[in-house]
């Protein structure tokens, strides 16, 4: 990228910053970010100014994408919006409040670019050694929210708000076309899914996961961990509900809004 690239990706990142610490919006309308380098260039720069990852790398992240055909996309996650289930949110400063019903996995090894690279599909289940149900929050900085540019979006952690995780367990191979997912938001009629994942596989997307996160020389430690993507799309929460996630088989987990 040009010295005027990085000038407004610098720009953006302020931006960003700025929503963030004042807890307000800011519009996204005719920024400058034509790819997915230069919003991950953005969410780079946001890390580092608000000292999310001054101890060492990123403990938890988010990855998925709308289908097979799409660009998987990823983001490391601030670790002071990563909380365990049962989790009381009623205090976080959230713009929206968008549910996403998720399965987290947890790394049992340590992986570097070199073996990222190289990875073969049957692998990849070997390397998670625990899962559980995850509940993520979708917020915006953006004033457009989810109608933002789609790069925007990735800037912003692909519309990051929080993540709660219920209590882990083995991981195995099961059936994910089988899987049942069921969610309460408040007194709203349950909502139940079964083999919706949008990449069928909460595993399909982990190789490119991986590559990306590995990237620069980063080492991935045992314990991390990684949400999956939605089950359910983004269904809508008011302030004061609470939700509550079930997996048949995997677990809970809660979170008071």
């Amino acid at each position: 990228m040009t010295r005027v690239d990085m000038q407004a990706l610098d720009d953006i990142a302020r931006l960003l910053v700025a929503a963030r610490v004042n807890r307000t919006a800011v519009p996204a309308a005719g920024l400058d970010l034509p790819d997915a380098e230069a919003a991950y260039a953005v969410q780079h720069a946001v890390a580092a100014a608000m000292g999310w990852f001054r101890h060492g790398p990123a403990q938890h992240w988010k990855s998925g994408g709308p289908s097979r055909q799409s660009m998987l996309t990823h983001a490391p996650l601030p670790p002071d919006g990563v909380w365990a289930s049962p989790a009381d949110a009623s205090s976080w400063p959230f713009l929206r409040r968008g549910i996403e019903a998720e399965v987290a996995l947890r790394l049992g090894c340590g992986v570097d670019a070199d073996q990222a690279a190289s990875l073969q599909p049957a692998q990849l289940a070997g390397m998670f050694d625990a899962m559980c149900v995850a509940i993520e929050v979708v917020d915006s900085r953006w004033a457009e929210g989810l109608s933002a540019p789609a790069m925007a979006k990735l800037a912003d952690l692909q519309s990051h708000g929080a993540l709660v995780l219920g209590d882990w367990l083995p991981f195995e191979a099961r059936d994910w076309s089988a899987q049942v997912c069921r969610v309460q938001i408040g007194a709203n009629p349950p909502i139940e899914r079964r083999g919706s994942h949008a990449l069928a596989d909460p595993l399909y997307g982990l190789p490119a996961w991986l590559r990306h996160a590995t990237a620069g020389g980063q080492r991935l430690s045992p314990g991390t961990v990684v949400t999956t993507g939605t089950w359910v799309g983004i269904l809508d929460a008011d302030t004061g509900a609470r939700v509550t996630v079930e997996f048949p088989g995997i677990g809970q987990a809660s979170i008071q809004l």
